[in-house]
């Protein structure tokens, strides 16, 4: 460590939020660049390639061939496959000297597909798996948590190529087995959970998640076993209800009740119900938005959904995207004299009403429901208004905020909500970019066909804070002994010439045998106290003292992890920690 470059720091940095921010850069593993950006020191540097290594030899096991792409990319192929426009903002965008444009790579589907088109032309080529471990850019618009969400980091992405869906079926089984090998490796609790598949595409979708309350997804679970993240769930619809015999709706004055819970109010005091009080369930609450498409159009979009709910920007996100999601603000609502603010009903809403802002409920708006909702005037407010009789929308939306005790969508029991990490995804891709860039092969029967293909991808320097996050006591790091930058720490305890010699040898000893030792031999102006904490924070999994009982032939071995200490000889140090 005299020679180590390391500088362990004190205080948490001002910009943490996360125990795996704050640790790493602590214990020196990772130096902030830029929002967003971090250099990689030498003990991070350690803990990343044992992340790779776990990474290569799991794909390597199922087949996969690695390659590199570079992470400057040319426009065109993002322009064939429509995702240069899609990303929006959401990328790094640059010009070379020419003035052609030029990006820097969120993920690499279209170079895959190309290079595959290149080479391979015949059913007799395929299947074929191919990975990377490279460097990716995305403009995160709010990067933090450290490495946890950054705007370069490092993923693994491999792509798997089959002529027939059979195959992509069997290749896409073959990844999930090797994902669940990788995260088994890394340590920490996972989920694997229904995903939807956005700007990727694709039919099936599943996300790996790292169980943390720091993590940022949101994803729910049942006692039956069902799992997906909250874009991907799907709300039980309840049976529609026969129109006839329904009261007619009828509008009615209730001033002052802009808002959910003030119209609850104001129809429990003056228009009571014979069988319960209202609720906020009862109402139907119309909600504006603006969506900002890539080409930078803003369409307006209405959302109906129970007064009970709110809409849950992430759900809404994932069913709009690429668009973006913006507030509907007040030059939109003086653009539309038509919506009354507080008192907007479906009669000015949908495609064919005045406004023409395209309409979409939430599935419990089924036929034959009744509600209570805004009449598009000031102060009023319609009651028993059924939707597929006095109104309908255009189409349905799955925005609505998932809640803990909602009946999972497969019948297996009530949701619970729980916070994690994404760590990997993977995709059945199907024919998107093979069709959209024309990748064909010859099949059994001389016939061209278009390859179907999946997209896995895996977090590499995301899952060293993730293990961090798993991985820590209030003291420092705790890694997972496959993942730990060295094996040994081992601290020299005392001035004395011959304790000094002692660590030394043991030093020169551990590393013959074949262990890999960080060595605090730093000289005695740096108090034991200083080193303990040190070896704690930086959180190697096995610590030896060479102290005061070196007189009499002894060591002392610490477990990082749960803390028990004990005496051993000199002589049957190597074997010990060899055993």
């Amino acid at each position: 460590m005299s020679r180590f470059f390391l500088r362990t720091l004190r205080d948490d940095p001002a910009d943490a939020e996360v125990p795996s921010h704050k640790l790493l850069v602590r214990a020196g593993y990772v130096r902030r660049v830029a929002p967003g950006i971090y250099s990689w020191l030498p003990l991070g540097l350690k803990v990343l390639a044992k992340v790779e290594k776990i990474v290569r030899e799991e794909m390597d096991a199922i087949g996969s061939q690695e390659v590199r792409f570079p992470a400057l990319l040319p426009r065109e192929p993002y322009e064939v496959s429509g995702r240069w426009t899609d990303y929006g903002p959401n990328v790094f965008r640059v010009k070379d000297r020419k003035g052609n444009d030029m990006m820097l790579g969120p993920t690499h589907e279209e170079f895959f597909t190309l290079l595959v088109k290149d080479l391979y032309s015949s059913y007799k080529d395929l299947p074929l798996s191919l990975y990377q471990i490279q460097t990716k850019y995305r403009d995160e618009a709010r990067p933090r948590a450290g490495i946890l969400r950054g705007r370069e980091f490092i993923m693994k992405d491999s792509y798997s190529f089959d002529v027939h869906d059979e195959g992509l079926e069997a290749s896409y089984q073959a990844h999930r087995e090797a994902y669940v090998r990788i995260f088994d490796r890394l340590g920490f609790e996972y989920v694997i959970v229904r995903a939807t598949s956005g700007a990727m595409g694709g039919s099936a979708s599943e996300e790996f998640l790292a169980v943390a309350e720091t993590g940022e997804d949101t994803f729910v679970r049942s006692p039956g076993g069902y799992a997906a993240n909250v874009e991907a769930v799907t709300t039980v619809v309840p049976d529609s209800i026969p129109l006839d015999g329904l009261p007619a709706a009828h509008p009615e004055q209730t001033p002052g009740t802009p808002t959910i819970d003030s119209l609850v109010a104001h129809l429990n005091e003056a228009f009571p119900r014979d069988d319960r009080p209202w609720e906020a369930a009862d109402t139907l609450k119309n909600v504006l938005v603006m969506l900002r498409q890539p080409d930078g159009d803003r369409v307006p979009l209405a959302i109906g959904l129970p007064g009970n709910r709110e809409v849950d920007a992430k759900r809404l996100e994932a069913h709009v995207a690429p668009a973006a999601v913006e507030p509907f603000d007040e030059a939109d609502f003086a653009a539309h004299p038509a919506l009354v603010k507080g008192y907007i009903g479906p009669g000015a809403l949908g495609s064919e009403s005045v406004t023409g802002i395209r309409y979409l409920t939430d599935p419990r708006v089924v036929e034959g429901s009744r509600w209570v909702t805004g009449a598009d005037v000031q102060g009023s407010h319609v009651l028993d208004l059924v939707a597929g009789r006095d109104f309908v929308s255009d189409g349905t939306i799955e925005a609505a905020e998932v809640r803990a005790g909602d009946p999972a969508p497969d019948g297996s029991g009530p949701l619970e909500l729980a916070r994690g990490i994404e760590m990997g995804h993977i995709f059945q891709l199907g024919r998107l970019y093979a069709e959209a860039l024309d990748l064909k092969v010859l099949d059994e029967n001389g016939k061209l066909v278009t390859v179907t293909m999946g997209s896995y991808g895996v977090g590499v320097s995301r899952a060293v804070a993730a293990v961090a996050e798993y991985a820590h006591d209030d003291a420092g790091l705790v890694w997972p002994r496959e993942l730990a930058p060295f094996d040994i720490h081992l601290i020299v305890a005392g001035k004395d010439e011959a304790v000094v010699a002692g660590a030394e040898q043991a030093y020169l000893d551990l590393q013959a045998a074949g262990l890999d030792v960080l060595f605090d031999d730093r000289p005695g102006k740096v108090s034991l106290g200083v080193k303990f904490k040190d070896a704690e924070l930086i959180g190697v999994p096995t610590i030896v003292v060479v102290g005061k009982g070196f007189a009499d032939g002894l060591v002392e071995v610490k477990d990082r992890a749960t803390g028990e200490k004990r005496d051993v000889e000199v002589t049957a140090l190597v074997d010990h920690l060899r055993s």
